[in-house]
């Protein structure tokens, strides 16, 4: 006979909800924290990273993973963490897109919805298999060597260009 889950522990619960509130307080600042005068739409400091070539997609897609990192060790499964993982790669890939990416970046609001991936399956857990510290390793590797050749490859552009402009 099968036996029902052990329940968490009080002070597994009160880690799990530390992390949450970290995960939660981490994507404000990205996508949120910054209100736009005369509006009720806010923005983070992610969008405004993104104005820095190379460096900037970098920093920000590094927080960004940061959040998967944190939703994996919460235990959530593969499918999810990998939609997270395209939420990220979307935002870098239209935030390469001089002015109209940094308007995307600033609506695409990856962290928000990554969030809310967390949240919906925290609240209601469904029975699907965790991701093992493999795949996590190579999910957030592949993440992260995507994000610095997007990086690597503006600033190609960005050298380019200005070669163009000074000859």
């Amino acid at each position: 006979m099968s036996q029902p889950p052990a329940k968490p522990s009080p002070k597994s619960e009160i880690a799990k909800a530390a992390k949450l509130r970290r995960v939660r307080r981490l994507s404000y600042i990205l996508d949120n924290a910054i209100p736009i005068p005369g509006t009720s739409y806010r923005i983070g400091i992610d969008p405004l990273l993104g104005l820095l070539p190379g460096g900037g997609d970098i920093l920000g897609s590094g927080f960004s993973a940061y959040i998967v990192l944190e939703a994996a060790l919460l235990g959530l499964p593969r499918e999810t963490l990998v939609r997270m993982a395209l939420n990220i790669v979307l935002e870098t890939l239209a935030g390469t897109v001089p002015v109209v990416g940094d308007f995307f970046d600033a609506t695409w609001k990856a962290n928000v919805k990554n969030i809310a991936l967390l949240e919906a399956h925290l609240d209601s857990p469904r029975q699907s298999q965790k991701a093992d510290w493999w795949f996590i390793i190579l999910l957030l590797g592949g993440l992260m060597l995507f994000v610095m050749a997007i990086a690597a490859l503006s600033i190609v552009i960005l050298r380019l260009l200005w070669q163009v402009i000074n000859f």
